[in-house]
């Protein structure tokens, strides 16, 4: 499912008013506005991401994502403006080295070979939850090391989960979980596949199974949450101004608890708190 295409779309939050505007293929990132801000061209993932990103019922650009970059640049106090422009993941990563853009935003992890190439906020903006979905009558499975002898849902054969996984087995060869593979699994097949006993667990994002959970309203749940993955800006290797300018107002805004307001507003729980205080009563799931 792809948000809905309304061409570029131009935030310049530091302004009331918001406009269209193209980038030619030619055009690098930075340019300045009237008003002397710097303006910032900043890639958005198209694929429907909620509660990081998505867009409300009047196709404007809305969720954590984008509530953080607000807060962001209101720390940056006009000496930056933001201009949101949407494409594919791999895209907008293109474009990022070919200075198209100046930084993306869509939950990414740090991997060496994208470290190479990029250079990564710090800190990270906020976290991804992973956990084990299991069924609604289910109540001995909430870590890894319930799912001895029990079957978890196929997986693919690469990827941020698998390697969450993968490294967990490594550490823990003697509780090592058993995986199957497949190369393009469905989320929503394998959800079903639960409800209907086919699995004993789901390894997923928590925001992925909400999302998918909204539309499918299966007898699921969340069972426990696994770990939480840091989530970072990705910017062009030139970009070290508007890199270190935004890790400073990321600092602010950590320190004076403004994300972790963010958080709780999106995701009912600040996930910047550790698993345990996740896992707590309190989260309601």
């Amino acid at each position: 499912m792809k948000l809905k295409k309304f061409g570029t779309f131009v935030a310049s939050l530091s302004i009331a008013a918001a406009m269209l505007v193209g980038c030619s293929s030619d055009e690098e990132a930075s340019t300045a506005n009237s008003s002397g801000a710097k303006v910032i061209k900043v890639a958005l993932s198209d694929e429907v991401n909620p509660p990081f990103l998505y867009t409300d019922s009047d196709n404007n650009p809305v969720g954590y994502d984008i509530d953080y970059l607000n807060a962001v640049e209101e720390k940056l106090d006009g000496t930056y403006t933001f201009e949101y422009q949407f494409g594919a993941e791999e895209s907008n990563l293109i474009g990022v080295s070919t200075k198209k853009s100046d930084f993306a935003i869509n939950w990414f992890f740090k991997n060496p070979e994208r470290e190479e190439k990029f250079l990564y906020g710090d800190p990270e903006y906020g976290y991804s939850m992973t956990a084990l979905i299991v069924h609604e009558d289910t109540t001995d499975i909430q870590s890894f090391e319930d799912l001895q002898g029990k079957k978890l849902a196929p997986m693919a054969p690469s990827g941020g989960l698998r390697t969450i996984l993968n490294n967990y087995n490594e550490k823990n060869p003697d509780k090592a979980v058993e995986i199957d593979t497949i190369e393009h699994p469905s989320n929503a097949d394998n959800l079903k596949g639960l409800a209907e006993g086919r699995y004993d667990a789901v390894f997923l994002n928590v925001s992925t199974f909400n999302a998918i959970q909204e539309e499918m309203k299966l007898d699921i749940k969340v069972g426990g949450v696994v770990s939480k993955e840091p989530v970072y800006i990705v910017y062009n290797k030139d970009n070290t101004d508007i890199q270190q300018a935004i890790n400073e107002a990321t600092n602010e805004l950590k320190e004076d608890g403004t994300l972790s307001e963010l958080a709780k507003k999106w995701f009912d729980v600040d996930f910047f708190q550790d698993v345990e205080y996740i896992n707590k009563e309190q989260y309601n799931f």
